[in-house]
């Protein structure tokens, strides 16, 4: 069996320095590393405090790049973002200030778009089922259920391609 080889604090705080300064990091992210790392806890304190002071890590502008990358990039909805967020340990009050900087009128754009293209995949069309298949698609990228229901219902036939009208 390999043996790990031991690693000093001052070259683990260079690698987290490093690894911060290519992306943004959250505390919880950098700790899980610094353990596996196989480092004291009081260690761990130390690096993570001397990152924090020196602003490498700060929780509330990851909170806000995570929500705004998973929404631009990954289309994530705001539910999907939040439970993502307080799975990385984030405070409650970092991840609402960071859900609230999303534009709901591109959100919403964002959404619309996505329900068209997939409704264009279904092959229930507009019917009960193909429409229950579309929420859930739209549930389980994390969107609120009203703001689907709302979409399905007002734009209704514009959703679907004009082949599989009811």
């Amino acid at each position: 069996m390999r043996q790990r080889k031991e690693i000093t604090p001052a070259q683990a705080l260079a690698r987290m320095e490093d690894l911060c300064a290519r992306s943004e990091q959250s505390t919880f992210e950098i700790r899980k590393k610094l353990t596996n790392m196989r480092l004291p806890a009081s260690t761990i304190n130390n690096i993570v405090d001397s990152l924090v002071d020196r602003r490498y890590i700060d929780d509330k502008r990851y909170a806000v790049a995570f929500a705004r990358d998973k929404y631009r990039f990954s289309r994530w909805g705001k539910l999907k973002i939040k439970r993502a967020l307080m799975l990385g340990h984030i405070s409650t009050d970092f991840i609402d200030e960071a859900l609230d900087e999303i534009d709901d009128d591109s959100y919403t754009e964002i959404l619309s778009n996505m329900l068209r293209a997939k409704a264009r995949t279904i092959k229930e069309g507009n019917t009960f089922e193909g429409r229950t298949k579309l929420y859930r698609f739209a549930i389980s990228r994390g969107f609120e259920s009203r703001l689907i229901g709302s979409i399905i219902k007002n734009s209704g036939q514009n959703l679907w391609p004009e082949s599989s009208n009811d």
